[in-house]
C-alpha cells in the first residue's frame, strides 16, 4: 500500500497508512488478531483525518477493500468515496467451511502471498496464514454482505483480470448488490492479486486521483 499512498500526498492530499493490528510483526500476533480490532485501527486513522480534512476517502486492497466497505456502512455520509482493488467478501473454496473446526487441529496453513505477475515482486507476506485469522475474515465478509445495502457512497472498483486469491464472483456480488449511484468497475489487465505493486499499479494510482478529483470539484 506505500507505493500508492506516497502516490497521493505526492499530489497534495493528508494519507493515513495504518498498520493493522497482527500485520507486519508475527504469525503469533495475527493469530490473536480480531476483524474489530482491524476495523478499529483503521476508525482510528479515519478520525485522525477528520481533524484536518473535510472530505475523506477510504481506499483498500484485497481484505482492506472489505474494510473499507465495512467502515462505508458503519459512517455513511462521513465517507465521500471509497475505491477498492481486489476486495473480497466470500470465497468459493468449500473447504473454508471447515475452518472453524480446523483452527484447532491445524493453527496455519501454507501462505497465499505474493500473488504478483511483476518479476520480482514481493509484498513481505507472512510464511505461513493463521487459521484463526482467516476465520476472522470469514466473519467481516458475513457482516459486510448483510450490510452491504448500506454503501450509497460513490465507488470505483478496480478487479484483476487473473486473480490466484479473490475469485472473479466477489467483484461481480459486489457490482450486483452495492446500491450506489455513482459506481464505476476498471479491469486491471496485466496484474494479479496485490495488484498496487503489479504492472498496473500506476493504472491504480491514476485512476483513483482521477476519481477523488472529480468528487471533489463536483463538491464545490
Amino acid at each position: 500500500m506505500r507505493p500508492w499512498a506516497d502516490y497521493m500526498v505526492r499530489h497534495g492530499y493528508s494519507v493515513r497508512l495504518p498498520l493493522l493490528p497482527g500485520h507486519g510483526t508475527s504469525v503469533q500476533d495475527m493469530a490473536r488478531s480480531t476483524w474489530r480490532q482491524w476495523r478499529d485501527a483503521e476508525l482510528g486513522a479515519f478520525q485522525e483525518l477528520q481533524q484536518g480534512c473535510d472530505r475523506i476517502f477510504i481506499c483498500g486492497l484485497s481484505m482492506g477493500g472489505t474494510l473499507a466497505l465495512r467502515l462505508a456502512e458503519e459512517l455513511g455520509e462521513q465517507v465521500a468515496g471509497i475505491v477498492l482493488v481486489n476486495a473480497a467478501v466470500h470465497t468459493e473454496d468449500r473447504r473454508a467451511g471447515f475452518a472453524r473446526l480446523l483452527q484447532f487441529v491445524l493453527p496455519t496453513l501454507p501462505a497465499i502471498g505474493n500473488d504478483i505477475k511483476r518479476p520480482g515482486g514481493d509484498e513481505h507476506a507472512y510464511d505461513r496464514m493463521p487459521v484463526r485469522a482467516f476465520v476472522q475474515l470469514q466473519q467481516l465478509w458475513a457482516v459486510v454482505r448483510a450490510d452491504i445495502q448500506r454503501v450509497q457512497q460513490p465507488t470505483l472498483m478496480m478487479v484483476s483480470a487473473e486473480d490466484h486469491v479473490v475469485e472473479p464472483s466477489n467483484a461481480q456480488w459486489l457490482a450486483a448488490n452495492i446500491p450506489a449511484l455513482d459506481k464505476a468497475s476498471i479491469v486491471l489487465e496485466n496484474s494479479f492479486h496485490v495488484a498496487t505493486l503489479d504492472n498496473d499499479d500506476q493504472v491504480i494510482f491514476q485512476r483513483s486521483l482521477e476519481f477523488i478529483r472529480r468528487l471533489e470539484s463536483s463538491s464545490r
